[in-house]
């Protein structure tokens, strides 16, 4: 079995074109907390007096949503699914200046329609 479900098989829809579901695993999730650093603190704080685009803080979430979408596709593969259906991102802040970022999804196994 691969360590992981393909990123090209998953999908925030409720079925996967050219394929139909064999067997439905459930719900899947990968989870991240994160902090920022004093260091980016400081320069979102720079950054937020200067405006626009607050690179440092872009930055922080995307890796926390790379990490928390790279850890759903181990699950869902532990758990034998090819693919996961109705993929979603939440996000909460745990404590102040630490957030929790949640990928989720149905985790599936399918087969290509002939």
């Amino acid at each position: 079995m691969n360590g992981r479900v393909d990123s090209s098989m998953v999908t925030t829809g409720t079925e996967l074109q050219g394929y139909r579901v064999v067997r439905n695993f459930g719900i899947v999730r990968g989870i991240t907390v994160r902090s920022r650093s004093v260091l980016g603190n400081l320069a979102a704080g720079i950054q937020t007096i200067v405006g626009g685009n607050i690179t440092v803080l872009t930055e922080l979430c995307e890796k926390a949503r790379e990490e928390a979408y790279e850890l759903l596709l181990q699950h869902a593969a532990q758990h034998g699914a090819n693919a996961i259906l109705a993929m979603r991102y939440d996000a909460n802040e745990v404590m102040q200046g630490v957030t929790e970022v949640l990928a989720y999804g149905t985790a599936v196994q399918v087969e290509k329609i002939s």
